[in-house]
């Protein structure tokens, strides 16, 4: 199994007490190297291109973040979202790994692909930055997807446990991108109501603070599964946040690292039936680094369909 990261990953610095902090990434990949050893392929992520990025962001944004990108210090966008030296390189490689995996996933028959880099991205519109991101590298992934191997349709789903309000914006006015989205509401960034359906691509899921396993598992089964299965993606592309869980101290769910062993496992029967298993994974949040480390082994444990043991 492929994992694409990037050292500039790791030097991209919001500032002191920052959640969105370098730790993130080195406890995911320690983790996952101590659980997995040569079992994963790590490759190093390219940078996107300014074509690929154009697909769905505004030349006004990509200006905006190269001109703001500093030499030394600090620029704050917003009282979450802040660059360093390294934060634009490591948008721009979060974003080519995801294109990159999807090239590898289309061409290679049985191939997984975990995308492990920072900053997340999933909050950003097509013309702002924010909620700690700056490039939607899920989004550029399916725009990719779309316009270099020629699919008609694909699905993003996002089990981050706040709401993908940038990928939603971006996907709205497509119906070849499904989005379908299980998150904590009310929570930031304030969107996601079930009424919020577009043309009817876009599935979102809402989940009460202090709901569990039982009520994700429930939401997934009864109503974003089955809206997976009548969409038939070709591909399935996961915007996989792991802040869901109960130590996560940004949010207020309770589900354990077998809840995402879980929900891979059936994301990747859905790819199976529809979309040749064809799967791609990418970070999103995650702010507890003991249940960082338990849910990217469970979830990548399911991706190379191996039980690991892994409870919490």
């Amino acid at each position: 199994m492929l994992v694409y990261t990037h050292p500039a990953c790791l030097d991209h610095q919001p500032g002191p007490g920052h959640p969105e902090h370098p730790g993130r990434l080195s406890a995911v990949l320690e983790a996952l190297k101590s659980a997995f050893g040569e079992r994963l392929d790590f490759a190093e992520a390219p940078a996107a291109t300014e074509a690929q990025l154009l697909r769905v962001h505004s030349a006004r944004l990509l200006a905006q973040l190269q001109q703001s990108s500093p030499s030394s210090g600090r620029y704050r966008i917003d009282a979450d979202t802040a660059m360093s030296p390294a934060s634009l390189n490591a948008s721009l490689r979060s974003c080519g790994a995801v294109c990159a995996a999807i090239d590898a996933v289309m061409h290679g028959p049985g191939v997984r692909v975990f995308c492990a880099l920072r900053p997340p991205g999933h909050h950003s519109t097509a013309d702002q930055a924010m909620g700690f991101c700056l490039y939607n590298q899920i989004a550029v992934g399916a725009a990719h997807a779309l316009a270099a191997h020629a699919l008609e349709r694909v699905t993003i789903v996002d089990f981050d446990v706040h709401h993908g309000n940038g990928t939603q914006a971006i996907c709205a006015d497509d119906p070849r991108v499904q989005y379908v989205s299980s998150h904590q509401s009310p929570l930031y960034p304030g969107t996601g109501r079930e009424a919020e359906t577009g043309p009817g691509h876009l599935v979102n899921g809402e989940l009460l603070p202090g709901s569990g396993s039982r009520e994700f598992r429930r939401l997934w089964t009864e109503r974003l599964l089955p809206a997976i299965d009548r969409f038939a993606p070709q591909l399935l592309l996961v915007s996989a946040g792991f802040d869901a869980h109960r130590l996560d101290p940004l949010a207020d769910l309770n589900l354990g690292a077998d809840d995402y062993h879980w929900i891979t496992l059936e994301l990747l029967a859905a790819a199976g039936r529809h979309a040749q298993g064809r799967l791609v994974s990418a970070l999103e949040g995650g702010y507890s680094l003991t249940a960082l480390r338990q849910c990217s082994v469970a979830h990548v444990g399911a991706m190379l369909a191996e039980r690991t043991g892994v409870e919490g």
